[in-house]
């Protein structure tokens, strides 16, 4: 079954994967103007998950300055994030497709 934690790693790594390396600020503002602001990452959520998909191997981080000369770390997907990707992609569009079915026939 889906879960909170899995709908942010799979939103997370499909940004990263079709934008390319983001800082934290970028990915959680993609998510946002993606779903018209119906989905609005707090930083509470995104940096434990940006800390712990680093941890699992899922993404890499590295520390850059940005435009307005902040330091800011850069996520960047792995090769195993990509495999996780797909895994979540395929895991996600069943369940969803699952719940889509209970509410045209229930």
């Amino acid at each position: 079954m889906a879960s909170a934690q899995t709908a942010l790693d799979l939103l997370v790594l499909t940004v990263l994967g079709r934008r390319g390396p983001l800082h934290g600020y970028g990915i959680a503002s993609a998510i946002e103007d993606l779903s018209d602001d119906a989905l609005r990452i707090d930083e509470g959520s995104l940096y434990p998950a940006l800390h712990r998909m680093e941890e699992i191997g899922w993404i890499t981080a590295s520390w850059t300055v940005t435009e307005n000369k902040r330091r800011a770390r850069l996520y960047q997907m792995t090769r195993a994030g990509k495999k996780q990707l797909a895994a979540e992609t395929e895991r996600w569009t069943s369940f969803s497709t699952g719940v889509a079915r209970v509410l045209r026939h229930a």
